[in-house]
């Protein structure tokens, strides 16, 4: 009976730790924090650096967007560190997970800039999650 007392109180942790999904347009501000437009409610965008720079990417303005992470406040949701794929677009019904490609080197990453190779900016190229 105490080891189901345990095991319910972790279960119970754990899931007020699970990942909220934040879908909408994603609105691209020059030197303000990125927005998700939900139903007409904008939420302010924060993460770390590599999440960041995706979420600034103009190549993907206007998009359907969709962010796994927490709400911080009204208003205000902090997006999941980039580690953990938290970052995804739809597209033809599909959602797929944000990355980019460096056609030259044949080299994938999962933030926007310049190959760590060949230095040619990456291409946005979504890709199917892996499962």
């Amino acid at each position: 009976m105490r080891f189901l007392l345990v095991f319910a109180f972790a279960w119970a942790a754990l899931a007020a730790d699970a990942p909220v999904s934040l879908r909408g347009h994603l609105i691209i501000q020059q030197g303000k924090a990125p927005l998700i437009d939900k139903g007409g409610a904008r939420i302010s965008l924060e993460g770390d650096e590599p999440t960041m720079l995706v979420l600034n990417d103009e190549r993907l303005a206007n998009s359907d967007f969709e962010v796994l992470g927490h709400y911080t406040s009204s208003g205000h949701f902090a997006v999941d560190h980039m580690h953990t794929r938290s970052l995804f677009l739809h597209k033809d019904g599909k959602r797929l997970v944000v990355s980019y490609w460096c056609d030259v080197c044949y080299i994938r990453t999962s933030s926007p800039g310049k190959c760590w190779c060949c230095q040619k900016y990456t291409d946005l190229d979504p890709i199917e999650p892996e499962h």
